[in-house]
């Protein structure tokens, strides 16, 4: 049932776009066909800009080329009489764009912004050389593209082109609330708080290339079967950024902003031509509305969706308010600190740190620390400000690029390994600075931070357990304390050998840090998880830890039982020139 409603807004998007199928079908002129047909085209080619930069973010301006390699394809396959059909053919058309993006995905990988819309752009006007020196097949002979049986009119072909659309939307409806979904949205927010989070970046990004080259193969092809005859003019590098440009300004990664994409693309041209305004400066109209996106940082659907959002939360507390009740999970905060745990001296050691040392530099930043955490215990990391503790946290979880020597997770030495395979192995870690994406929801947020599928049930389940909103309230709804229990809450979820919390109580009121204690204390059990504590509040720091490990410069000064490291003098003298405290700030 719950499946159903979260569906009930796609099929009910699929009820009103086959009404309007149909209206045009039987009621629309032959030129009004033609024309809405063109749009659906681009609304299939603008699918691909929606997930190449809508989703993945990155910057491609080289879609179009995918696309004609999808529309030569589908001409090559009429002319050889491939069996199978035009359905056939326009899969091998986009199968053939797939190559293609991943050729330029592989390379594109390394770049960045400015540097990867050039790369992809001189691939762009590479292809309009090439395809502008040979004929699309079909073309010295005007030979047509054979269309579906039963789609051979113009106004046939319209509902075709129509269905190939509605299923698109459907499968990329389905991505979106998958942990692939997921995982571009963060790829997108923070690649380094995806590799934390066990998603491969490279592949990620590898993945969007493949797809977004395929939905505009497949485009491609469908142009070769509207057109019957295609050539290199149509699909040239200056139309593909004029299309990115319009992309950017309706954000194509939804579904209303691809419609509004191909409507622009395909009739806002013909407009221009209607009131005597030559069509190529369309494309100027398109970037200027693409730098005012730019400068606004949301596209338009974008911008409506979250007004919508924001009056349904507004409506949502006012109800909220009226009945006395609270929209997200009820908090029930805890008043007291948790109980001391017993010790867990004599476990196995899960994660251990030998004679680390970072150097950037001149600066040693961590000058030969070694550190054991047992199996199931927390072990606190404490020190003043600049003592090196977040340098040791990046080197052990892979964001440092040399160090020497060496982290070992049960036994073995994950080194050699990249941040996103340490942390699918079992180093699991949070950031200081937070990197919460705000496009997904709670539950989606859940899933991809636990870096497993978890089943409704289980999200439910941690989220109650950490008193946070429910699985489908948006996380840009949530204030900052709550996504930081969110990330704990993610990541113990996904039941790692050993999790790195860094300063995880930051921003929170005392109700909120001693409900974060108490799960901290509960971790090691109930997830079978250790733990690796920096923070700054030294009385959590008390309550859940088994262990202390104090940095001053990079080495290590004391380490040993909570009560009897923080009341050692070089402690002491090390947080606050010399006198003892029961609070004190580390950084």
């Amino acid at each position: 049932m719950r499946r159903l409603g979260q569906a009930r807004p796609l099929v009910l998007a699929l009820l009103i776009g086959a009404a309007v199928v149909l209206a045009v079908y039987f009621a629309a002129s032959s030129y009004l066909t033609f024309l809405l047909t063109g749009a659906a085209v681009s609304v299939v080619i603008m699918q691909s800009y929606g997930v190449i930069t809508g989703r993945a973010g990155v910057i491609s301006l080289c879609q179009l080329s995918f696309a004609a390699i999808g529309a030569w394809t589908v001409g090559w396959a009429n002319v050889a009489d491939l069996p199978g059909g035009f359905g056939v053919w326009l899969l091998l058309g986009g199968l053939a764009a797939v190559v293609a993006g991943v050729a330029i995905g592989i390379p594109a990988l390394r770049l960045r912004g400015m540097s990867l819309a050039v790369a992809t752009f001189a691939f762009a006007t590479s292809l309009d050389v090439v395809f502008g020196a040979i004929n699309f097949p079909g073309q010295d002979e005007f030979q047509f593209v054979t269309r579906p049986a039963g789609f051979t009119g113009d106004s046939e072909y319209f509902v075709f082109t129509a269905l190939v659309v509605a299923l698109l939307f459907a499968g990329l409806w389905k991505l979106d609330r998958s942990r692939i979904g997921g995982a571009w949205v963060e790829i997108r927010h923070s690649e380094r708080a995806a590799a934390a989070h066990g998603i491969s970046v490279v592949r990620g990004k590898l993945a969007a290339f493949a797809l977004s080259a395929f939905l505009a193969g497949i485009g491609g092809g469908l142009m070769a079967g509207q057109l019957g005859v295609v050539s290199a003019t149509n699909f040239t590098s200056a139309t593909s950024v004029a299309f990115f440009a319009i992309a950017l300004f309706t954000g194509t990664h939804n579904a209303e902003g691809a419609i509004a994409g191909g409507l622009l693309g395909a009739v806002f041209p013909v407009l221009l031509d209607k009131i005597g305004i030559p069509q190529d400066l369309s494309a100027m109209f398109f970037g200027v509305a693409a730098i005012l996106v730019l400068r606004h940082g949301m596209s338009q659907t974008d911008e409506l969706r979250a007004r919508r959002r924001g009056k349904k939360a507004a409506k949502a507390r006012r109800r909220a308010e009226e009945d006395q009740e609270i929209l997200a999970a009820p908090r029930s905060l805890p008043t007291a600190w948790p109980p001391a745990r017993e010790s867990v001296q004599d476990s196995e050691p899960v994660l251990e740190i030998q004679d680390l040392r970072v150097r950037f530099g001149n600066l040693v930043a961590v000058d030969g620390v070694t550190l054991t955490v047992p199996a199931r215990a927390t072990v606190g990391l404490v020190g003043p400000n600049g003592a090196g503790k977040s340098t040791l946290v990046n080197a052990v979880t892979g964001f440092v690029g040399e160090y020497g020597g060496s982290v070992l997770l049960n036994g073995n030495r994950v080194d050699g390994l990249a941040a996103h395979r340490r942390a699918r192995a079992g180093v699991r870690r949070s950031f200081q600075q937070l990197r919460v994406p705000d496009a997904l929801t709670v539950g989606m947020f859940l899933q991809v931070a636990a870096g497993r599928r978890l089943s409704r049930a289980e999200i439910d389940e941690q989220l109650a357990w950490f008193a946070c909103p429910g699985a489908d309230v948006p996380m840009e709804s949530v204030d900052v304390a709550t996504r930081r229990l969110l990330e704990v809450a993610g990541l113990a979820a996904g039941q790692p050998p050993v999790l790195l919390l860094d300063e995880p109580a930051a921003g929170h009121s005392s109700g909120e840090t001693r409900l974060l204690a108490s799960r901290l204390a509960e971790i090691p059990e109930r997830s079978d998880t250790a733990v690796l504590l920096i923070e700054h509040d030294i009385e959590l720091v008390r309550a859940v830890c088994d262990e202390v490990v104090v940095l001053d410069f990079g080495r290590v000064i004391a380490q040993g039982p909570p009560e009897k490291v923080l009341r050692e003098p070089a402690v002491i003298a090390a947080y606050i020139g010399g006198e003892p405290a029961t609070k004190a700030q580390s950084g």
